[in-house]
């Protein structure tokens, strides 16, 4: 005898594989790499640090 398959569970199952994969080669496409995001952070807060150390003080 066949298996009993519930038809809207399958749709819906093959529906979010489909995005996955569209999902998948967007990331590959558009997508940043970790260590070049990391990197950028850590370079932004070089440079706010950088400029907080430079500012006058409003004091004088």
């Amino acid at each position: 005898m066949a298996e009993i398959v519930n038809l809207r569970r399958v749709r819906k199952a093959k529906a979010r594989h489909a995005k996955a994969v569209v999902a998948q080669a967007n990331r590959a496409e558009h997508g940043v790499s970790k260590s070049a995001h990391e990197l950028a952070k850590k370079r932004a807060e070089i440079e706010a640090r950088d400029v907080e150390g430079r500012k006058l003080d409003k004091d004088r």
